[in-house]
């Protein structure tokens, strides 16, 4: 319990100090460059662009959908490019949250995918949280956790 605790303080320690420091304009510049780099994962993932997602993602990316077990990213590659290309209509990414602390970034987002499954329209609802770090001064997605939000009633 103290090695967590110590965790939890030496992290969020980071942050404080990187929050601090944080020159809003470079901010700004940092939120614009992950929300541009998050609609060409989204196109990447629907055209099963193995090379792009490959840019994309870090060589220590891992990633995880709800409960599931977790992906590196030569599985997680595979896994969004296997089989047939998706008949996604639309995929709308809302709510977006960005949290910049230097080289680290958060983003917490809605992903509303709408597509036809056996000749019906189909709505599912994610909630991502993608953590990015900045190396040789571009973004790279380390991790990501995906929740499925239950069907509308």
């Amino acid at each position: 319990m103290r090695r967590f605790t110590a965790v939890i303080c030496a992290v969020g320690g980071m942050f404080s100090a990187a929050f601090a420091s944080a020159d809003p304009a470079a901010t700004a510049k940092d939120e614009q460059q992950l929300l541009a780099l998050e609609q060409e994962w989204v196109k990447a993932e629907g055209a099963h662009d193995s090379a792009t997602l490959a840019r994309i993602l870090d060589d220590q990316f891992v990633g995880t959908f709800g409960t599931g077990k977790l992906l590196d990213k030569k599985a997680f590659i595979a896994a969004m490019t296997d089989g047939p290309v998706d008949a996604t209509i639309s995929q709308t990414l809302t709510d977006q949250t960005i949290v910049v602390a230097g080289d680290t970034a958060i983003l917490v987002e809605t992903d509303t995918v709408r597509r036809i499954k056996n000749g019906q329209p189909v709505e599912n609802v994610y909630r991502f949280t993608t953590t990015y770090i900045r190396r040789d001064g571009r973004w790279l997605a380390l991790a990501e956790q995906t929740a499925k939000f239950p069907p509308a009633k």
